[in-house]
């Protein structure tokens, strides 16, 4: 990816970091301004071509990060960002970003369960949900009680360090 792509992203995705960490959201003009200047900067870089990667990079994250919004691990913000990062840096910079993110998700949920002490029921409810499933073969039963146990965070707090980490690392 070009450097001015780079630099470009990341001050949108600092200001989706900032609205994130704060108040938990991604509001809507910071996703549309994502995508438009992602759309306009790849057109006048490289013409029809250009806008072809935008909107193929744009339709790989916005569905990407869609199937995490039906799972719940995201909310409708990051999928909208996505849509504007992937306009930014094409389908398979967007597709990194995304496996990283979630890498780093996992680290950072991790973390905190561990530093509340609550890795330990964690692990045992997931045990016994697993077990249940397989002993009485009922599909409810791994999701049952997950949105009780729901751990929340800000998942630019993921997204920053695994746009950052693939850029300089791939």
């Amino acid at each position: 990816m070009e450097g001015w792509a780079f630099w470009g992203c990341l001050s949108i995705l600092a200001a989706a970091f900032v609205t994130d960490l704060r108040w938990m959201r991604i509001p809507n003009w910071i996703s549309v301004i994502a995508l438009v200047t992602g759309l306009l900067s790849r057109i006048i870089a490289d013409g029809g071509s250009g806008l072809l990667f935008a909107l193929t990079g744009a339709a790989a994250g916005f569905a990407a990060l869609l199937l995490l919004y039906v799972t719940g691990a995201v909310g409708a913000g990051d999928v909208k960002l996505f849509a504007g990062i992937g306009a930014w840096t094409g389908i398979w910079f967007t597709l990194e970003v995304i496996m990283y993110s979630v890498l780093f998700g996992a680290v950072i949920g991790w973390i905190i369960v561990l530093f509340r002490r609550e890795a330990a029921g964690r692990i045992r409810s997931m045990l016994s949900r697993t077990a249940g499933f397989l002993l009485l073969q009922k599909p409810g039963l791994l999701t049952s009680g997950l949105q009780s146990q729901g751990l929340r965070f800000p998942f630019m707090l993921a997204v920053l360090p695994g746009f950052i980490y693939t850029y300089f690392c791939f």
